[in-house]
């Protein structure tokens, strides 16, 4: 049995069983692969992947679990390089964070900057997608921490830790009838066309609920995942926005006007995910600090312990 052999299957796993894009992503050949993966299934006595000809359709039963073993072991492999790097390179290496693009414009910027102050030697790589995109990132070992409000709790693999409440604004052009109201009501906002997050994004779902408990059906004429493409087509005058309030900026957006809509709408909650399975180099705890001055590095690893040792089903 080799390494390599445990990449394979855990990568046509995480490319939907397509060989043609597991040689692409791994720059091996397809047949290469075929062959490992063949052997494998020779040395365990199962099959790991069920087959119509010579495509992959379906991932066995015995599969599964031996997939599961499999992603340990090679997350266990990448975490004994970053024990080494620790002690070789302590204030070099590569921090890969998976968020969405409220939290990478709008939250992150002052919080990297005061990181790269202190650890120049640190590359930092963003990746932007939907919560569920950043958290399948940092479950394949592709990025160290997710940050985003959404989906994280789906996974079980990642431990959850609360960073931050906030809530929702209503951004409107300069001159909109709204403005004029003494206090902003949920009836009102449905009168107008909205402009807002997919429902994917952002605390979607919290703002879906306010309308649904109160019987009202908002007329979404479109949706973005991007809160500067929303106030792009608020600016238009397609409609009215619903916002994350840290994601309006009075200097900057100066043809546009909020409205406070926190009495509206439940909070929303970010939160940063872990693999539980993951090393963590110190200056990830310290980034994780910058980011939520409550999360000490005592805090995380309690939790991650805690989450080892009676983990989720």
């Amino acid at each position: 049995m080799k390494l390599q052999q445990l990449r394979y299957i855990c990568e046509i796993a995480n490319q939907g069983l397509n060989l043609s894009r597991t040689a692409k992503s791994l720059h091996t050949s397809q047949p290469g692969i075929s062959k490992q993966i063949q052997l494998l299934e020779e040395e365990l006595g199962v099959d790991i992947f069920i087959r119509n000809g010579k495509r992959i359709v379906k991932i066995s039963p015995p599969g599964k679990a031996i997939l599961t073993i499999a992603e340990r072991i090679i997350q266990d492999t990448e975490n004994l390089k970053r024990i080494s790097q620790e002690f070789t390179h302590p204030a070099g290496g590569t921090l890969t964070i998976a968020t969405t693009h409220t939290q990478a414009r709008y939250v992150l910027p002052s919080v990297i900057k005061r990181f790269t102050m202190r650890y120049p030697d640190v590359r930092l790589i963003l990746r932007q997608g939907s919560p569920t995109q950043i958290s399948e990132l940092v479950t394949s070992g592709e990025a160290d921490i997710a940050i985003a409000t959404e989906a994280i709790e789906l996974f079980h693999e990642l431990v959850m830790l609360p960073c931050y409440e906030w809530n929702r604004c209503i951004i409107v052009p300069l001159t909109h009838p709204l403005l004029e109201l003494k206090e902003l009501t949920l009836e009102a906002i449905a009168q107008h066309p909205i402009i807002t997050y997919d429902f994917a994004f952002t605390g979607r779902s919290k703002t879906n609920q306010a309308f649904e408990s109160s019987g009202l059906t908002p007329n979404v004429v479109l949706t973005a995942i991007d809160s500067d493409v929303i106030k792009t087509y608020v600016e238009l005058g397609l409609g009215i926005g619903i916002l994350a309030k840290m994601a309006f900026d009075p200097k900057r957006d100066k043809h546009l006007k909020s409205i406070d809509a926190s009495h509206l709408f439940e909070p929303s909650t970010t939160r940063i995910g872990i693999s539980r399975n993951s090393y963590l180099r110190s200056y990830i705890f310290d980034f994780i600090e910058m980011f939520a001055p409550h999360l000490t590095e005592t805090t995380i690893r309690a939790a991650l312990q805690k989450r080892r040792e009676h983990p989720k089903p």
